[in-house]
């Protein structure tokens, strides 16, 4: 994200059916914190970047609300026809319900979806746990399916982004993207699962 005092930028990466995705863009520009909304890459195709320009002073996001109440919370979040989805990690004196109503009051809706203990849950299935592959977009996963598949990964090597992006019917740097994206969030995921201190 860049920007200074109200104006702020960014880019989203938006995913779903080609033919809905031109239509999101018109009705979310038209959003009062919304300054501009411009696609980067071609309408048509399932996953579209667009340039996000906002007002940051009107831009009451989520986020900026957990860190309000002083809530730890996973980076990065997937919205789903709509719903966002955010992983929080509570303190023994945190108040759920006090974070549920404070989000609702802003003209949200919550919905818990699963509320767990970190010392229920089995050291082998953490890292199943905390992410990994939760937060992947379907594109991405299909991705970093196909280039398993294929020998991407293999030590020999086998295959290339070429191979990934034929596999999938799309272009080579779309691929490269989708697989870039997904390397990144599974990384960091391991990466805290084998040194929790550093995440």
């Amino acid at each position: 994200m860049t920007g200074r005092l109200n104006e702020r930028k960014r880019i989203i990466e938006l995913s779903g059916d080609p033919d809905e995705i031109e239509a999101f863009i018109d009705d979310f520009r038209d959003g009062d914190p919304i300054i501009a909304a411009e696609p980067v890459t071609p309408l048509g195709e399932p996953t579209v970047f667009v340039a996000l320009t906002f007002d940051a002073a009107e831009w009451d996001s989520i986020a900026e609300q957990f860190a309000e109440l002083g809530v730890h919370y996973r980076t990065g979040t997937i919205i789903t026809n709509g719903w966002e989805r955010w992983t929080l990690y509570l303190d023994p004196d945190d108040d759920l319900s006090e974070i549920i109503e404070t989000i609702e009051d802003d003209g949200n809706d919550v919905q818990l979806v699963r509320q767990l203990e970190m010392t229920e849950i089995e050291p082998a299935s953490r890292f199943q746990t905390v992410g990994a592959l939760h937060d992947l977009t379907q594109r991405q996963r299909e991705a970093l399916a196909a280039a398993i598949a294929a020998g991407y990964y293999g030590h020999e090597k086998d295959a290339g982004v070429e191979d990934v992006a034929e596999e999938l019917g799309i272009g080579t740097t779309t691929a490269w993207e989708h697989l870039a994206r997904a390397e990144g969030k599974v990384m960091a995921d391991l990466g805290d699962f084998l040194d929790p201190e550093t995440g």
